[in-house]
């Protein structure tokens, strides 16, 4: 039995997130970006030209939540919503220029994140490894 809620995985995890987002918070607020936008955004950058299921797939997010949050985007010009020409039933989201050249400046906003860490890249690789095995294990059907 544990003896502290901190002995507690369940609250740790949620302890480290908050604190994740919240230190992402003012550096977002520049790019004038929540952390959900730029959940959605860091995910195109990797893969772009996707529809809103693989975008689901990918961010973790369902599409009740990932529609607004794609539209927003789409009214501050970094992405845009086009029907697809294999299937006239789906959208395709795409980047835009000025979304892809967040792209940029993001990756410098990671690595003033990794800095305020304080840890050592073995170590971020190690967490990150670890919180996806569990994410896998408590997902699986």
């Amino acid at each position: 039995m544990t003896q502290n809620l901190s002995d507690n995985v369940c609250f740790t995890l949620y302890s480290a997130t908050n604190a994740l987002i919240r230190a992402f918070r003012p550096l977002l607020e520049a790019y004038d970006l929540t952390y959900p936008q730029y959940i959605v955004m860091h995910s195109l950058w990797y893969r772009n030209q996707v529809s809103l299921k693989e975008l689901s797939f990918d961010t973790h997010l369902d599409s009740g939540t990932l529609t607004p949050i794609v539209k927003r985007l789409e009214a501050k010009g970094l992405l845009t919503r086009q029907v697809s020409s294999e299937d006239e039933r789906k959208k395709v989201i795409s980047l835009t220029e000025q979304g892809i050249q967040l792209k940029t400046d993001a990756e410098e906003l990671t690595a003033k994140l990794m800095a305020r860490s304080n840890m050592s890249l073995d170590r971020l690789e190690e967490l990150r490894v670890l919180t996806l095995e569990l994410h896998t294990e408590l997902t699986k059907s």
